[in-house]
């Protein structure tokens, strides 16, 4: 009998095997060597001070190594999520929280709280399925919207020259307008940076170029004073341990327009962090707690708020990374935490040289590897409806705002299940010569054989769909080409009849009995036929109208006919 502690040991360390060790440091010290230049250009997009985006792979990734379940999902700083929070915040207009002060960052440790709160209560009520709600061709919409905000974004950065101000359109014109004041230097540090991560990729993709970029260029600045030349640099970084501590100067007016913010920050955190951790536990074999990295993610969030630093996501990049350098297990996580922590402890005064535009390529390259091209031209060709979604979730998020397409994401993925509930496939179901089902249509006109109905709906009965299936129903009864004697309905699919739905059903049976035709259920389970008969159903359908099949029920209607 295993101990009762035994459960808040990592499912990782459970079963860790001595022989991973060495390629998870390995895989770690790598992950370290991208997540540096990635997190620090992060910063840019949710508008804190540099160090912030190192301080999201310390304590926040060190948290989920204890809690979480994935062997291999990396949490940290993500682009989607931080364009959530500084999109959410710059249309709140608090005062005093200006992009890049303290009383920003204060409201951005805040909505990280907020979001541990939330993770928690979806834990506690185990809501992990709520990232199931947002469909794949929604997700790729608005990853896309939020790859061209971003990518866009840095444009001003690589040119060197000023941002604008106003919606994306307004913005977009600003630096078009001001193409005649491009700085030569700025622009060549951005380019460069992009053609070495390029070229890198390409090339020598085990060596991660950002951080070749990073080294090289701050190396060049300093070496040429760039900053005389016009380029704007980062300058000094605060070193030292994360500060801990609760955010101060919170104004509790401002606690609703955070907790909005913190809303669409953790719809998308389930969604994201679920399917990245599903899916290379699927790669690898492995299975994982949904449910379990919820808590994980709750503590990286609390974590994230109480040291100073913004919201933090699992990182599918990251993830796919660690995964390419055949980490195992978390350890290779913690080892990533443990390297930045002494970047942070003793090297950020080498950073103070680095170009802002290096920072800025990095995360264009981020931005663009979030547009999914290939995404929309699969979708397009195989659901053109779901295309439209996608496309109109994009535009959205480019157009309104990024908040905003995290709402629509979820209303239309909720509108599409529901439009997919209330309108299924149905069928009208026979067996042919060799014994096997044939699914036709269920158009007027269609039978299984003369006299007999076999109807198949794919969905749960429940009230917005039970006058369809009547009305399907009935539609096929008074089109049949030959009078219909005995109705079955295939129930296989079905898993609950709701209240409404129990009294359309009981309507129905009295109309087939009405103009003498048999209704037979076939393929119920026994929770089915439990509800039917709480609802009072089943003294309307005699006991040898149940059957075990459609099979069994065809027979059944045979023999009946010819006896």
């Amino acid at each position: 009998m295993s101990h009762p502690l035994g459960t808040l040991v990592p499912p990782w360390m459970r079963s860790y095997d001595r022989s991973w060790f060495l390629p998870d440091v390995i895989a770690g010290v790598t992950l370290a060597a991208v997540a540096i230049p990635e997190c620090m250009g992060y910063t840019s997009i949710a508008q804190t001070p540099v160090v912030t985006g190192l301080y999201t792979v310390i304590f926040p990734t060190l948290l989920f190594v204890l809690l979480g379940s994935s062997r291999l999902l990396v949490v940290g700083a993500d682009s989607a999520t931080a364009a959530i929070l500084a999109a959410g915040l710059t249309s709140a207009a608090i005062p005093g929280a200006t992009p890049g002060s303290s009383e920003w960052l204060a409201y951005t440790s805040f909505i990280a709280l907020l979001c541990g709160g939330l993770l928690v209560l979806a834990r506690l009520f185990k809501l992990g399925f709520i990232g199931d709600f947002l469909s794949a061709s929604v997700l790729i919409g608005f990853l896309t919207g939020v790859g061209v905000q971003v990518l866009t974004g840095q444009i001003p950065d690589l040119l060197g020259i000023p941002k604008g101000t106003g919606n994306w359109f307004q913005q977009q014109w600003a630096w078009i307008s001001n193409l005649g004041s491009i700085s030569w230097p700025t622009f060549a540090f951005g380019l460069g940076t992009i053609l070495i991560i390029l070229g890198f990729k390409r090339f020598v993709p085990k060596i991660p170029g950002a951080i070749v970029a990073v080294v090289l260029f701050i190396g060049v600045s300093s070496a040429i004073n760039a900053q005389a030349d016009g380029v704007a640099v980062i300058g000094p970084v605060q070193g030292g341990f994360p500060p801990i501590g609760l955010p101060q100067g919170i104004s509790l007016a401002n606690i609703g327009i955070c907790l909005s913010i913190a809303f669409s920050c953790f719809v998308l955190i389930i969604a994201q962090s679920a399917a990245t951790s599903r899916s290379f536990a699927m790669k690898n074999g492995q299975k994982v707690d949904v449910n379990r990295d919820i808590l994980g993610l709750s503590g990286a969030n609390f974590a994230a708020g109480l040291s100073g630093t913004f919201v933090v996501n699992g990182s599918p990049t990251k993830t796919q990374i660690l995964n390419e350098e055949k980490g195992r297990t978390q350890l290779a996580n913690a080892t990533m935490s443990i390297v930045v922590l002494l970047v942070v402890l003793f090297f950020t005064a080498l950073l103070t040289d680095m170009p802002k535009a290096v920072l800025a390529g990095i995360v264009f390259l981020i931005g663009y590897g979030l547009i999914d091209i290939t995404g929309f031209k699969r979708i397009r060709a195989r659901r053109k409806n779901e295309f439209i979604v996608a496309l109109i979730t994009a535009i959205t998020v480019c157009a309104v705002g990024v908040e905003q397409g995290i709402i629509l994401a979820i209303v239309l993925s909720i509108l599409d299940l529901i439009r997919r509930q209330y309108k299924p496939a149905d069928f009208v179901v026979s067996i042919d010569d060799k014994g096997q089902k044939v699914y036709q249509a269920a158009a007027a006109g269609t039978q299984t054989e003369p006299g007999l109905i076999v109807f198949r709906y794919d969905a749960e009965l429940f009230y917005a769909n039970a006058n369809r299936f009547v009305d399907d129903v009935e539609a096929l009864v008074e089109n049949a080409p030959d009078p219909v004697r005995w109705l079955v309905a295939d129930a296989t699919a079905l898993t609950d009849v709701d209240y409404s739905a129990g009294i359309s059903l009981g309507g129905l049976i009295d109309y087939l009995h009405n103009h003498d035709i048999r209704f037979v259920l076939a393929g119920a389970d026994q929770q089915v036929l439990d509800t039917l008969e709480a609802f009072g159903l089943m003294s309307k359908i005699e006991s040898g109208d149940i059957q075990p099949s459609v099979g069994a029920a065809i027979d059944a209607f045979r023999l009946a006919r010819t006896s």
